[in-house]
């Protein structure tokens, strides 16, 4: 008889002994021209079982995308609501009425608010951050007398900026001294409501900005020299970057804190490191190294209880203040096809693609060579302001197309972004629509989505500095 139960006492062991691992997300952004339709996303989330998902605001189509979809769901608050959330309980208590309540009773399952995307990102300064804690606090009390504070909890995702180590230790870890107070007060916030610390860790900006950070250390391969921090061995920056949050957070008396990784994930293009082949082996080894369980020196056998990985689909819109290849961290493309095979859920079944995608007519814009070409660059550039050129930028897919090809990306990129109108491929008459693929190589011509929204776009969002377009020259671009 003992034998027979003993199967059992073995699960309820593990059980108890194992560290709480409660899933892998994917972020949703939707900074796209021409988004998929929710609907449709939602399809093939479930297709390629997918669980958690993290969305940047509280779009209404999106949620009830997600009604009855059994996926738990993180929402947003954007960074410019944060000082009225602040300084006002009744715009905290509009915003849970608004945004919350009604999706609940749809069956919604919403699991975070993430108050801020990045609040404490040294960029913005202190624009947002002085806010997080007031803004989570109304919140919290608006979600209390909706009777809805047991069912979901309230979160801050923090940039890997918002923590730093001199040394480049991971035990010398602290907060940055600018948000010290606040990050104090907001620990002490989360510790009483039983919350998990969001943090976004990127090996791949490490790398990009740490000459000491070596690819081979950022792609979790065997051969990267290895950092040593005392009796501690780091094989890899992802356990250097979240050891130095544990210490921390040690630092500042929450050393027992769980921690959620709100973005990781490698862009597949838009920079010389930034391809398929190198994501698909970082995210493959991260999430080996997620699912053993193994934890890193400072939390070993403790891995983080949730990751969320950047990104579920490309985004044209993404701000590319920080490099291009923010626009191309998806495992899958903007037309949700996949660049890659990873197990997100599903097992060893290879990732499912959006089925029945609808797309803008076959056609491209490309240059009349029948046309003088004297100001074919001016006109590259013009187009290139208000269009997604990122993959002519050094290192990017389409960086090596020949003149005039490349002014043909450019003059395309503009005619698709405007919905194939017709004259938004004149360009004073070098612009010629043809119904042949001019792509060549890896370098894709895009066509667009038909979307709804397709004409509902922000040009704030495209616009590329004059220093950008510059540098592409420079380099060859144009």
């Amino acid at each position: 008889m003992a034998s027979e139960k003993l199967p059992w006492i073995v699960i309820l062991l593990l059980a108890i002994v194992s560290p709480r691992i409660e899933g892998i997300g994917v972020n949703w952004g939707r900074a796209a021209s021409h988004p998929l339709p929710p609907s449709k996303v939602v399809e093939f989330l479930k297709s390629n079982g997918i669980t958690k998902v993290k969305l940047f605001d509280t779009n209404p189509e999106v949620l009830e995308s997600l009604s009855g979809s059994n996926i738990d769901v993180t929402v947003g608050v954007p960074n410019s609501m944060l000082r009225s959330l602040n300084s006002s309980f009744k715009v905290a208590q509009s915003w849970v009425h608004d945004n919350l309540a009604r999706y609940f009773s749809d069956g919604v399952r919403i699991e975070y608010i993430a108050i801020g995307d990045e609040p404490f990102n040294h960029v913005y300064g202190d624009q947002f951050f002085p806010f997080v804690v007031g803004a989570a606090e109304n919140i919290q009390t608006a979600l209390t007398k909706a009777k809805l504070a047991g069912r979901v909890k309230l979160v801050v995702p923090c940039s890997f900026d918002a923590f730093q180590s001199e040394s480049g230790l991971p035990s010398m870890g602290h907060f940055r001294a600018d948000v010290n107070r606040t990050m104090s007060e907001l620990l002490k916030f989360l510790t009483k409501h039983q919350s998990p610390f969001f943090v976004n860790i990127s090996p791949f900006l490490s790398y990009h900005s740490n000459k000491n950070i070596s690819l081979d250390f950022a792609l979790f391969k065997e051969t990267a020299r290895p950092h040593k921090d005392s009796r501690r061995t780091y094989k890899n920056s992802f356990d250097l970057s979240y050891d130095t949050l544990v210490s921390a957070l040690s630092s500042a008396g929450s050393d027992k804190m769980d921690i959620v990784i709100g973005q990781i994930g490698w862009p597949t293009d838009g920079a010389a490191s930034a391809t398929s082949s190198n994501a698909q082996v970082f995210m493959k080894k991260f999430l080996e190294h997620v699912r053993s369980r193994s934890g890193t020196p400072l939390r070993p056998k403790e891995p983080p209880i949730e990751t969320y990985i950047l990104s579920l689909l490309d985004e044209d819109n993404r701000s590319i203040a920080t490099g291009n290849f923010e626009r191309y961290w998806g495992v899958f493309t903007f037309d949700g096809q996949a660049k890659y095979q990873l197990d997100l859920g599903q097992g060893s079944r290879k990732l499912v693609n959006a089925q029945n995608v609808q797309y803008l007519s076959s056609k491209w814009c490309v240059v009349n060579n029948n046309q003088n070409l004297s100001n074919a660059t001016t006109r590259a550039l013009e187009a290139c302001s208000s269009a997604d050129c990122s993959a002519l930028s050094p290192g990017a897919s389409c960086f090596n197309l020949s003149w005039p090809g490349n002014i043909s990306y450019a003059l395309n990129s503009y005619y698709q972004q405007h919905d194939q109108r017709a004259d938004s491929c004149d360009f004073g008459g070098l612009g010629l629509i043809t119904t042949v693929d001019p792509s060549v190589g890896t370098c894709r011509f895009i066509v667009q989505l038909r979307t709804s929204s397709s004409a509902s776009f922000f040009i704030s969002h495209w616009r590329i500095t004059a220093a950008t377009i510059l540098l592409w020259l420079v380099g060859g671009g144009f």
